[in-house]
């Protein structure tokens, strides 16, 4: 799957859908183009439940410009804030708003996006959900409806023991 296209996102569920509008509408996407923005985590999946948010991971090698970008475009969206975090040592810069009632973060990092641990999982979660089929992906929702976040979901729902974040990148399917 090329994530990396979200074209995809017209016919999948109204969810998926409705991120797809939102994401077309605003432009997020072309206006992050620099930074090679892709949408990761739970509406890619179709494993969102209400209140999940869009993640938009990013490519930043220069920070200030990046969070300038996000600054001068974003700013102005209900419930914005932009903080810098350090992250398994890798600085990284995270914006949140909300756009038509649907909170959005952007996740910015010096790495390429696809050596960011998000991406890496979802690609992951992919294939188990491909593998697993409908079932389980139920199961995974209604784990995340009760506020268990996905990694951790799906690490129960695999009897997979220890840290859910690393042990899903040692997975094999």
């Amino acid at each position: 799957m090329d994530f990396t296209d979200i074209t995809y996102l017209q016919h999948g569920s109204p969810a998926q859908q409705q991120a797809y509008r939102i994401l077309t509408n605003y432009q997020l996407l072309d206006i992050l183009a620099g930074f090679t923005p892709v949408l990761v985590g739970t509406f890619p999946l179709d494993i969102q439940v209400p209140g999940s948010d869009l993640d938009v991971i990013c490519y930043c090698p220069n920070i200030e410009l990046f969070k300038s970008v996000i600054q001068h475009n974003f700013a102005e969206c209900a419930n914005f804030t932009l903080r810098e975090k350090d992250i398994k040592d890798e600085l990284t810069v995270i914006a949140n708003f909300t756009i038509e009632d649907l909170p959005v973060e952007i996740f910015g990092q010096n790495k390429p996006v696809a050596e960011q641990l998000a991406f890496r999982h979802m690609q992951i979660e992919y294939q188990i959900l491909l593998e697993k089929g409908n079932s389980f992906k139920q199961h995974v929702r209604r784990l995340k409806a009760q506020g268990f976040k996905t990694e951790p979901a799906f690490c129960q729902l695999l009897d997979l023991p220890g840290d859910p974040y690393q042990t899903l990148l040692n997975f094999k399917i």
